[in-house]
């Protein structure tokens, strides 16, 4: 799953969104260095990429730009996953997309501090460009495909994908709506879980 999803799944808790969203630049044991609620968020954030990447739906997803993407149809496919959750996203949340995203970027400027550098470059592309609602388009999603693209030094042409997306796109939808619902209920389980701990 990508940016959408990892907050979308962080329910209302500011900090557990903002571990959530820079979990990925935390190496290791170095999420120790945050506040309780930061940590949950980074916990929360590995379960997810361990319980996406181990599913048979998302895999089945994946497997259908393997061949001309290798290693990088999960990255594809995250991305896509985020579309169907942006373009269905009045089934999931009350909160307009708008709204959301306005407020989660509102979140990262006021504690810019807290991200790592990484994130501190990547953020001002990320708010300009407004991924989180570019997601709900396939031109968006191409734009943001792209955009990755150039971060992996354009080592597969992602934007790509959209071509294929289109071709597979009511059977996508389909198995990401299956996936979605599991990892929501898996995803509550690990917060109580956490709750517990931290």
């Amino acid at each position: 799953m990508n940016f959408l999803a990892h907050i979308y799944l962080s329910e209302n808790n500011d900090e557990i969104k903002i571990g959530n969203f820079i979990a990925d630049s935390v190496r290791g044991n170095n999420y120790l260095h945050y506040n309780n609620h930061i940590q949950k968020g980074i916990l929360l954030h590995r379960h997810i990429d361990t319980f996406t990447d181990s599913h048979a739906i998302y895999r089945k997803s994946k497997h259908k730009l393997h061949n001309k993407y290798g290693h990088y149809s999960g990255v594809i496919m995250d991305i896509v996953y985020d579309h169907f959750l942006a373009k269905n996203w009045s089934y999931y949340s009350e909160i307009p997309l708008e709204v959301f995203a306005d407020e989660f970027y509102n979140l990262l400027r006021n504690n810019f501090e807290l991200l790592p550098e990484r994130v501190q470059k990547m953020l001002p592309s990320m708010i300009s460009r407004n991924w989180l609602v570019s997601y709900a388009s396939i031109s968006g999603l191409e734009m943001i495909l792209f955009q990755m693209d150039y971060r992996t030094k354009n080592r597969v042409h992602m934007q790509e994908a959209v071509v294929e997306v289109e071709l597979f796109y009511t059977e996508l939808e389909q198995e990401f709506t299956a996936f979605f619902e599991e990892l929501e209920i898996s995803c509550k389980e690990k917060l109580n879980q956490l709750n517990q701990i931290l």
